[in-house]
């Protein structure tokens, strides 16, 4: 193993949560900040909280508003294309009819 390579390793790392929670942990870095810890996380505490850190949800409800009203505009419109002419069998095609 060669030596000086490796990081320096802190036993004693305060993790500090958003909600307020610290505990002692170990790690290369001096100090951690975290959002979500296992004090106040809904799968631990059993609570109904609803995380959304970054507005996806209302980024989400926002496009999804903007399809249907695409859905609904568009419904009025023919679809491009021959709909109007009728298929032609193999045989119309080939000419013998």
């Amino acid at each position: 193993m060669q030596a000086n390579i490796h990081p320096k390793f802190y036993e004693d790392v305060i993790v500090t949560c958003s909600c307020g929670n610290t505990f002692k942990t170990g790690s290369v870095r001096k100090d951690i900040m975290v959002e979500v810890c296992s004090k106040c996380h809904p799968f631990y505490t059993g609570e109904l909280k609803f995380l959304d850190t970054q507005g996806n949800v209302e980024k989400f409800l926002k496009r999804e508003k903007a399809a249907t009203t695409y859905k609904k505009d568009s419904k009025g419109f023919k679809k491009r294309g021959n709909q109007d002419k009728k298929t032609k069998s193999l045989k119309e095609l080939l000419g013998e009819t």
